[in-house]
């Protein structure tokens, strides 16, 4: 189907990000500039012009003399984007828990509702829920840079395309709790159940690949009151 839209290079942006971040195109596959413009029914400058704004998203890298590729995600940066997630969550529901309307707070419940007391759990609809309310929680803060940290919610947003890190017998609960304490407005127990939330996702994903791949353990945030 081509695009038709003014701003060609945004749009083919978009739709190239979304291929990517629902694996319709792989890690390391190259991306041919010819059969993509051809599929798409565009000329080359636009979907040049997309691929630096992927680029900058390190959603592709442009390899010497060989071209563009989607980035291949290692280890050292899913550790490193997990452990910048956690920081910058921290931030957001500290805010969130001061200033969240009852609206947002409904729709927060809203995404776990489906869950609770639910003895077998759809994977795919609760890694949609557990998106949802990561990305909720750094759009309801109100900080609009918080809300620009695109290349941590992409490369955290594809670790889900091998499915969950952790059940959701484990992390429903994580996920109520936070609620609970941004819905009491304790904005110090929000952040952190939130870190300890993504501290002991970090922890697993260091079990399974056997070592830390940067040397540094993730810290577990316990509560000091």
């Amino acid at each position: 189907m081509e695009i038709e839209f003014q701003d060609l290079s945004y749009e083919v942006y978009k739709r190239l990000k979304n291929m990517i971040l629902v694996n319709e195109l792989l890690p390391g596959e190259q991306l041919k500039q010819e059969h993509i413009a051809a599929r798409l029914g565009i000329s080359r400058m636009p979907l040049h012009k997309a691929f630096q704004m992927l680029e900058n998203e390190m959603l592709v890298e442009n390899l010497p003399r060989r071209g563009f590729f989607v980035t291949r995600i290692d280890n050292n940066q899913l550790i490193d984007a997990f452990e910048c997630r956690e920081a910058l969550e921290g931030v957001a529901v500290r805010r969130v828990s001061q200033i969240i309307g009852k609206q947002e707070l409904a729709y927060l419940k809203s995404l776990f509702k489906p869950f609770i007391g639910k003895t077998n759990i759809d994977d795919r609809k609760y890694i949609e829920a557990d998106q949802e309310f990561h990305n909720s929680i750094l759009k309801f803060s109100r900080n609009e840079i918080l809300k620009k940290f695109e290349v941590i919610r992409n490369i955290t947003y594809r670790t889900y395309r091998g499915g969950l890190i952790r059940a959701p017998k484990e992390t429903l609960p994580e996920h109520l709790a936070i609620i609970d304490a941004i819905e009491q407005k304790d904005a110090v127990l929000a952040e952190r159940l939130i870190r300890e939330h993504s501290g002991k996702s970090q922890k697993c994903i260091i079990e399974k690949l056997g070592t830390s791949p940067n040397g540094v353990e993730p810290v577990l945030h316990h509560d000091k009151k």
